[in-house]
């Protein structure tokens, strides 16, 4: 505490490092994880790729001891802190995880969360087929093809496979999605079709456009010809 009353932030985090070390090789894992999970949080707006270490080891102690809800908290700090630092292919691994042990623990709702999350990771990342295939191994969660966010899901992969801008901005602004963790609501905020596409619309020829202007040319002709003889 006073290293990082002193400023000393990365000093601080060696040292609780160590102590987590001496809790774990003297059977006290528990409080190695929080020790852990707290230097995560002294290093994290100074050093994030260090608190993601950090929080993946927690995460790991945790796991091992079987204290999965506390364990997938800390893959869940470590996904957020991938995502802000644009280390995508890892964060979708990332939330993989959590999704996994979500799953264990049969907090299915979460899960749905998580595919959104991932799905929208697998699009900046500009791939597709991987977006859909997250999707599709969905089916297996209980409840999910049934879920507002599998419906939203749906109509956003047709809106980003058909580069529809409209549909894609209209899915991502959602409450649905707005109202995800930050990360993950500024991802859908950004989210841009390849291409810059804009909205689909029904196509309107210029046959279409000029054919009024054909109908009232000939209206005008009969009535020339109506007239051409004379009143007589």
């Amino acid at each position: 505490m006073m290293l990082k009353e002193m400023q000393k932030h990365h000093d601080a985090v060696e040292l609780i490092q160590k102590a987590s070390m001496m809790y774990l090789e003297n059977g006290t894992p528990d409080t190695a994880a929080i020790a852990l999970d707290r230097a995560g949080k002294v290093i994290e707006n100074i050093n994030p790729d260090k608190a993601i270490q950090l929080y993946q080891q927690t995460a790991a102690v945790f796991e091992n001891e079987e204290r999965l809800r506390q364990a997938v908290e800390m893959y869940g700090k470590a996904s957020r802190l991938l995502v802000r630092g644009r280390r995508l292919d890892e964060a979708a691994q990332s939330i993989q995880k959590e999704k996994s042990i979500y799953k264990d623990i049969e907090n299915y709702a979460t899960c749905y969360k998580k595919t959104i999350a991932q799905v929208l990771v697998h699009l900046h990342r500009n791939d597709y087929v991987a977006a859909e295939k997250c999707v599709r191994e969905s089916y297996s969660i209980p409840g999910f093809t049934e879920s507002e966010d599998y419906a939203a899901l749906e109509q956003l992969l047709e809106g980003y496979d058909q580069q529809d801008q409209d549909q894609v901005s209209d899915v991502c602004n959602s409450p649905l999605f707005k109202y995800m963790d930050n990360d993950y609501a500024k991802l859908g905020l950004s989210l841009a079709v390849p291409g810059g596409g804009m909205k689909k619309k029904s196509p309107v020829t210029p046959q279409s456009k000029g054919s009024g202007a054909a109908v009232s040319a000939s209206r005008g002709n009969e009535e020339d010809d109506e007239y051409a003889g004379g009143l007589c």
